[in-house]
């Protein structure tokens, strides 16, 4: 029994000396995405988006949270911002993966940058939720 105790106290402590350890790789995760766009191009990725790529994310297991333009100059000329769910960060990889070799996301990006690449900078940051959120 005093084995049993001991071993409860030790993970315990683990788990809050080390949080997120071990399971990390288990637990839903958000991804901010920012991407910023060579000067003109906003209205076709914006357009990219609504009629392809939040379809194709779904189909790769990513949820879509929203999507968001800056009111203020200049990044409301070039800049869209979005938010996506995943079951773990993993899954994240996983799906990433497969949207980037999907000949439907080949051919729709290839079509949309007949003119010239649309995107000048993307960036991604992986999110927990925090106790005290309401989106978890």
């Amino acid at each position: 029994m005093l084995r049993l105790a001991t071993t409860i106290c030790l993970m315990a402590f683990a788990a809050a000396a080390f949080p997120g350890s071990g399971s990390a790789a288990e637990s839903k995760v958000f991804e901010l995405r920012t991407y910023t766009t060579y000067e003109g191009k906003l209205p076709a990725l914006l357009a990219r988006f609504r009629d392809h790529t939040i379809q194709l994310f779904e189909k790769h297991g990513m949820k879509n949270i929203g999507y968001w333009v800056p009111t203020d100059e200049p990044r409301s000329k070039n800049t869209l911002i979005y938010l996506l769910e995943h079951k773990s960060r993993e899954a994240a990889r996983r799906s990433w993966e497969a949207f980037r070799a999907d000949p439907e996301w080949i051919k729709v990006r290839d079509a949309s940058e007949a003119n010239g690449k649309i995107n000048e900078k993307v960036e991604s940051v992986f999110l927990e939720s925090t106790d005290f959120s309401k989106l978890k």
